[in-house]
């Protein structure tokens, strides 16, 4: 579900590469691990959820600039 662009936002900025993770696992569906492909990957509904509610449609594509803002929030607020 994310496309290439994401992708290489979040790639180019290695100091949001723990950060990336440690989002896909908090938006992986409870018990992951229990279920192939055994990764945490996120609940293609609630994905579509959540663009929907940023973006007004489910179909819109993710803007990688929202990505790396999001993905920067969250490195800031986990360093207190």
């Amino acid at each position: 579900m994310i496309d290439r662009a994401v992708f290489g936002a979040v790639v180019r900025r290695p100091r949001l590469w723990g950060t990336a993770v440690a989002a896909v696992v908090a938006f992986a569906p409870r018990g992951w691990w229990r279920r192939r492909p055994f990764l945490p990957i996120p609940d293609d509904e609630m994905v579509r959820w959540r663009i929907a509610t940023a973006y007004g449609s489910s179909e819109a594509a993710i803007d990688p600039a929202d990505v790396v803002a999001y993905l920067e929030w969250r490195h800031q607020s986990a360093q207190g």
